[in-house]
């Protein structure tokens, strides 16, 4: 069990590193234009994040973190199937959490 004080110095670190890297972009560039590399990378940082975050819950997902749990690999494969359809991220959410949600619904 970690320490509440270790626990504070740990968010407020993490804190002050996010807030740094978003002032690099925003404070220090500025107003100036960024060059046509930069722009063409940040635009795949949501479909770069948004995977990363999403494949531990759904690789590892059942009570001894060995496999995923069918429920929750039908609703990936609905929002990926659903994203690739419609190129639409929002609607592709929608879809996989409207898919985990029944799907817990039926079969809890």
């Amino acid at each position: 069990m970690i320490d509440t004080g270790t626990l504070w110095i740990v968010i407020f670190t993490l804190g002050i590193g996010s807030f740094l890297l978003r002032f690099s972009f925003l404070g220090w560039v500025g107003d100036r234009p960024m060059p046509a590399w930069a722009l063409r990378y940040l635009r795949y940082t949501a479909v770069a994040i948004i995977p990363a975050l999403i494949a531990p819950i759904v690789a590892l997902s059942n009570e001894a973190g060995t496999g995923p749990e069918p429920i929750r690999l039908i609703a990936a494969i609905v929002t990926f199937g659903v994203g690739i359809a419609t190129r639409n991220v929002i609607i592709a959410i929608f879809a996989g959490a409207f898919t985990l949600g029944f799907g817990v619904f039926l079969f809890g």
